[in-house]
């Protein structure tokens, strides 16, 4: 089940939205977790007993390491533990396929015997609930927070369906207390609507339209493909993923603020950067915070000089890579974020600081592109001859794929409007009409200011109920519908 689906919106989202508020303050945390378990099994019956597993494992080894605070050495031992049994499903599910294909490449050439392919189905969103869960067991034996006392708030902070399979992830210690006891609003759920609405328009709406055309060029047979419609197709799948992600993020948080609950923000406009460093700082924040804290912090972070921070954040985006992807594309993409970060750090840095804004971000938004190249490829070859097509070094003569092909008016539309809003554009244009209606209403009756509420508040509501109107047609019309980060 997913978030863009009349299923969702109309049928399970409704119905656990009453029952949850119908329900007993005591009963609500168990009523989310019936519903996250019935959310994350919709897609296959055997799919819970994994998640239920990694809960009742965690929530013990959390407990464990809780009775050892008084006995660092043995803690230690029970967290090594958790990390080997956290990550050792995580290997087999998602990289027993690619680390056997490495195993049986020296053998076939060598005339040994081949090394059998594990046919292993990617279970939906184990790398989000693997990190989360192992997340819960580190934060309780660094002390950053008490053990959870119930099972069902344990799992439920595992399992809870609005980031259950596409984050944010969310550590322990920033929602233990909400877990244990909150307090709902009616302007945080109106709060909610709205950014659940928004991410819904982002990805239905801009996500769907780029992506189906971002599919069509990188699907093009090699060698047909010229520089028009590959950079078509790259700017394409360059806002695809950021709407995608980002709108699922929204509409997490959205219905993170329905149920009282307040997650942290995964994007922060990552494509107005100014350096690679600060894109990762406003891409997908959940993950970088998560890697920084239990990965690059543990391994010296910056405190060895500087061969060794080198060394950390190139392990760091190794790491990141192939969480994203068993596969060489996702290991360079990792590496190459990685050594633009490290370059970052010398001199080149220093001169990008002082750089005019638009080449920092002229830069940056190519590396960026160029980066996500890589990761949207099928596999290397795939990306060296996407690289020569936007280089224009293709011997493409037909021009049977042209960019006419794919652009037509209604993508041009989409592509401007898609432009705009991944900037800071909007929200400062915002910030400029609320001053602006603030000095209006100092100068006004209470009559006029009632009046000036009641007209921008109906606007705002006219305009989010015209995006879920569109969102349902296209929904009803329309069967490409695909969330990226569905198979991380």
């Amino acid at each position: 089940m997913v978030f863009s689906s009349n299923l969702f919106l109309f049928l399970f989202l409704p119905i656990v939205l009453a029952g949850y508020y119908v329900a007993p303050r005591a009963a609500r945390n168990a009523w989310l977790l019936a519903a996250s378990l019935l959310f994350y099994g919709w897609g296959g019956p055997r799919l819970p007993l994994l998640l239920t597993a990694s809960i009742g494992m965690n929530h013990a080894l959390g407990a464990w390491v809780d009775r050892l605070r008084d006995r660092p050495a043995a803690a230690r031992r029970v967290l090594i533990l958790a990390v080997v049994l956290n990550l050792a499903p995580l290997a087999w599910f998602k990289y027993a396929g690619f680390f056997s294909d490495l195993i049986a490449a020296p053998a076939a050439p060598a005339g040994l015997p081949s090394w059998p392919r594990p046919d292993v189905a990617l279970p939906i969103g184990i790398s989000f609930f693997t990190f989360q869960a192992l997340s819960y067991v580190v934060d309780v034996y660094r002390r950053d927070a008490n053990r959870s006392p119930s099972l069902v708030d344990t799992a439920l902070y595992v399992s809870f369906f609005p980031q259950l399979v596409a984050g944010p992830i969310v550590r322990y210690r920033d929602v233990a207390e909400q877990m244990a006891s909150r307090r709902e609003s009616i302007s945080a759920f109106a709060e909610g609507i709205e950014r659940f609405i928004v991410g819904l328009g982002k990805k239905v709406l801009s996500a769907n339209t780029v992506g189906a055309v971002a599919d069509l060029v990188f699907a093009v047979p090699a060698g047909e493909l010229t520089a028009a419609p590959a950079w078509l197709g790259l700017v394409c799948y360059t806002l695809q993923i950021y709407y995608d992600f980002s709108g699922y993020s929204d509409m997490a948080v959205g219905l993170g603020l329905m149920f009282g609950f307040r997650f942290v923000e995964n994007f922060r406009y990552p494509y107005a950067a100014r350096s690679i460093a600060d894109f990762w700082r406003r891409w997908h924040v959940s993950l970088s915070v998560w890697f920084r804290d239990y990965v690059y912090i543990p391994l010296g972070g910056n405190r060895g000089g500087a061969a060794c921070t080198y060394r950390n954040l190139l392990l760091v985006f190794l790491l990141c890579g192939l969480w994203h992807g068993a596969g060489w594309t996702f290991l360079v993409w990792g590496l190459f974020h990685g050594a633009f970060l490290v370059l970052e750090r010398t001199g080149f840095g220093r001169r990008l600081e002082r750089a005019p804004a638009v080449v920092a971000h002229v830069y940056t938004l190519a590396v960026v592109a160029c980066g996500w190249v890589l990761f949207r490829a099928d596999d290397a070859t795939h990306a060296t001859i996407y690289f020569a097509a936007l280089a224009g070094m293709t011997d493409a003569a037909s021009g049977a794929y042209h960019a006419g092909l794919y652009l037509d008016a209604a993508l041009a539309s989409t592509l401007v409007g898609a432009v705009v809003g991944c900037t800071p554009i909007v929200p400062a244009l915002r910030r400029k009409c609320s001053e602006f209606a603030a000095s209006f209403d100092s100068r006004s009756s209470a009559v006029a200011q009632t009046s000036q509420a009641l007209a921008f508040g109906g606007l705002r509501i006219a305009a989010l109920g015209a995006v879920l109107a569109m969102v349902s047609v296209a929904l009803s019309a329309a069967t490409y519908n695909p969330f990226i980060y569905f198979r991380f």
